[in-house]
């Protein structure tokens, strides 16, 4: 489906008004797409649509995942928790997750953005180099 610059426009507005204090709140999207499906303006599958994406987005960039080759000390999580929310801002979800690939080190992975510090991401690199 393709989407009008109109329905990105409205979806961009509905979005903005779904924020408050910098963090999406969750009763907004539900009563914004609840009035936008009683009311169906021209387009609104378009809008709706397009909606969905920035809210996923959002959700994504809101969401950190931290891995680790074995269980991390609560201490050390404190640390990670603290130094993300203060390089992304409040309202990060942090998850952490043990991945015994990774051999030693941390992965953490904040919506696009990964930074690998892991031994399995230096050996990766490594054969890249040769």
């Amino acid at each position: 489906m393709k989407i009008t610059k109109q329905a990105r426009r409205e979806a961009k507005e509905l979005f903005r008004s779904c924020v408050v204090g910098g963090l999406l709140e969750e009763n907004r999207v539900r009563q914004a797409v609840q009035q936008v499906l009683q009311s169906k303006p021209r387009g609104f599958l378009a809008i709706l649509t397009h909606f969905l994406r920035l809210v996923k987005l959002d959700i994504e960039r809101r969401t950190a995942r931290v891995e680790s080759a074995v269980p991390l000390a609560s201490d050390l999580q404190t640390q990670i928790q603290t130094s993300l929310a203060r390089s992304y801002g409040k309202g990060l979800d942090i998850s952490f997750a043990q991945n015994p690939e990774l051999i030693g080190g941390v992965r953490i992975k904040v919506g696009s953005d990964v930074y690998d510090g892991s031994v399995q991401g230096r050996l990766a690199e490594l054969q890249e180099s040769f």
